[in-house]
This record gives C-alpha cells, sequence and structure tokens, in this order.
C-alpha cells in the first residue's frame, strides 16, 4: 500500500486567525464557555513539512515550544494514526514545523498546525477521510482546530467547534506582539470575566459590514462601526493583568481602532488598503519597544489548503 502513496508534503501552510470579536455568552455545567465570534485566517503563516517514516514512528523535528508530547502537530498525527489503524495499518511521519505564529497570542498557531498536519497525513498516508471526519478527530485537540479544517472566514459559535462559512470584504490587519504569551485557561477562571454578553447574530454582524458596501470610500468612522462590532469580552481582564497587552492596544489605538485577538496577547486593527496597513506598521516599528513584533498582513477569504 505505503509503495504508491506520496512520500512527503513540503511547505504546507498553517495560517493564524485572528477574532474580530469575541463573546462569552455562557457557561456550560462542564465548565467550559459557550462563546460566539468571526475568525478570520490571515497571511501569517507556520510552515510543516511532512514525510513518511518506516515502523509507524512519528518524529517531530523544529521548533518546539514545549514537550513533545503536548505539541498539537503530534497528537494530531497519533489521533489519525490511530483512526489508520483501526484499518490494519500503523502508518509513520516524520514532522516538521517551522514556527512564525507566536505562542500565547491569541492567533490559534497550535490548533493552525494540528490542522494542516491532519490534512497533510490524511492525504500521505492515503486515508480520503472527509473533513467532517477530520474536524472530529481536531475537536479531541482544541475547540479551535475544526475551524482550521473548514473553508475560510466563520461565524463561530459553542465552544469554538460551530463555524458557519462567512465571506468578508478584503482587508489588511496590522498585528502587534509584545512579546508575551497569555494562558488562556487563567483568562478563562478569572472571576471578573463577563460571561453574558448578548447573543449576536450573523445578520446583526452582516448589517454591520454592510455599511462598506454602501460607502464608496469609507471613511475611519465607517470602518470603525463596521470593523469594530461587538467587543472582545477577554479583553479588559487580559489589560488588567498583563500590562504589555493594555501598552500594545494604548499604541496601536493611536493609529486606528485596536482589539485584542483571542485571549491575547497580540492586537490588531483592520484597514482597508494595503498600503495604510503597510504606513501604520511602519510607523509602529519605529514606536514600539524593542522586542516587538509588528506585521502587516492580508486577511485571507480561503484557507490555503481548504482545495485540498
Amino acid at each position: 500500500m505505503s509503495a504508491t502513496l506520496p512520500r512527503s508534503f513540503l511547505g504546507l501552510p498553517a495560517p493564524a486567525k485572528i477574532n474580530l470579536f469575541l463573546h462569552v455568552v455562557g457557561r456550560r455545567p462542564d465548565g467550559y464557555h459557550e462563546l460566539q465570534s468571526v475568525f478570520v485566517p490571515i497571511d501569517l503563516c507556520d510552515t510543516i513539512d511532512v514525510c513518511a517514516a518506516e515502523g509507524g514512528r512519528i518524529e517531530r523535528l523544529g521548533e518546539l515550544t514545549g514537550p513533545v508530547e503536548r505539541d498539537l502537530a503530534v497528537r494530531a498525527a497519533q489521533l489519525l494514526q490511530q483512526r489508520a489503524q483501526a484499518g490494519g495499518w500503523r502508518p509513520g511521519a516524520r514532522i516538521t514545523v517551522e514556527k512564525a505564529i507566536p505562542v500565547g497570542a491569541g492567533l490559534g498557531g497550535g490548533s493552525s498546525d494540528a490542522a494542516t498536519t491532519l490534512i497533510a497525513l490524511n492525504r500521505l498516508w492515503g486515508l480520503d477521510l472527509p473533513r467532517s471526519e477530520l474536524a472530529a478527530l481536531g475537536l479531541q485537540l482544541g475547540a479551535d482546530v475544526p475551524f482550521f479544517l473548514g473553508p475560510g472566514p466563520a461565524f463561530v459559535e459553542g465552544i469554538g467547534e460551530q463555524a458557519t462559512p462567512l465571506p468578508l470584504p478584503p482587508a489588511w490587519v496590522v498585528l502587534v506582539f509584545p512579546q508575551v504569551a497569555v494562558s488562556t485557561a487563567e483568562i478563562f477562571a478569572d472571576p471578573k470575566l463577563t460571561r453574558s454578553t448578548k447573543k449576536t447574530t450573523i445578520a446583526g454582524f452582516s448589517a454591520a459590514l454592510s455599511a462598506l458596501d454602501r460607502a464608496p470610500d469609507p471613511g475611519p468612522d465607517v470602518r470603525s462601526r463596521a470593523w469594530g462590532f461587538g467587543a472582545n469580552d477577554l479583553e479588559p481582564v487580559v489589560r488588567g493583568r498583563v500590562a504589555p497587552v493594555d501598552a500594545a492596544l494604548r499604541l496601536l489605538g493611536q493609529h486606528a481602532p485596536a482589539r485584542m485577538s483571542g485571549s491575547g496577547s497580540a492586537v490588531f486593527a483592520v484597514f482597508a488598503q494595503e498600503a495604510e496597513a503597510q504606513q501604520v506598521a511602519a510607523r509602529l516599528r519605529m514606536q514600539a519597544p524593542p522586542g516587538w513584533s509588528v506585521w502587516s498582513v492580508a486577511m485571507l477569504g480561503e484557507l490555503p489548503l481548504a482545495p485540498w
């Protein structure tokens, strides 16, 4: 069987995502929080190589950000390997991850790595599982993983696993990472976190975006109302606990309405024109404290591996 399969897939992208808003609308009896958000992939990507390995070995090369047994790409490969074993075959793989997405930044880098690994090994091993089955496996790794197995931007509900595709107009993002990691678990456990935001709808979000379509040359006020829909309910908690996140929001906020992504620590602002985003990013690189990272990247209308 293995002789007829490819031996490797190289240079596969695993993109980051931002949360245009993030509402905590309740808490389930099992302790998980009910969320509403819009996830948007952006053109900041980790890069993954997968190669066939003999003897059913799962090997992890490249930068590790923690113990190998907790690495989401490794755990994704192990889950898919177990699925293959149910059919009587134990395939192996060598996985190399080149990191570009910072860890603990609220950008979903680990979840994206897991999703790209599932997609790649599904092909490498010739399993041909549908995306829905890969998403069910991915959900065992984290609530964000199914999003990265979908087509692109999405209105997300539940604990993050319910994603409805949501077309968005082209836009660019200036992203600031203040070189500090934030623990998602600690933020969700904080007693100051608001957990009762009123639920919204796709229609409500889309109505705010429609202002961009009605205005031939939308000014900053129109853009702010559209892309600034809702809030990130985690942001006040993180700002009070993590001073660099508060500083990053203040710095970026001097140029455009700024918001934190996920549980932080990265913050972003949305721009209609690439040139404007690049100009703001250039200014921020001169203004930001040493070591901070600033990117100007496109919002992606489709996840890179969606056509696979």
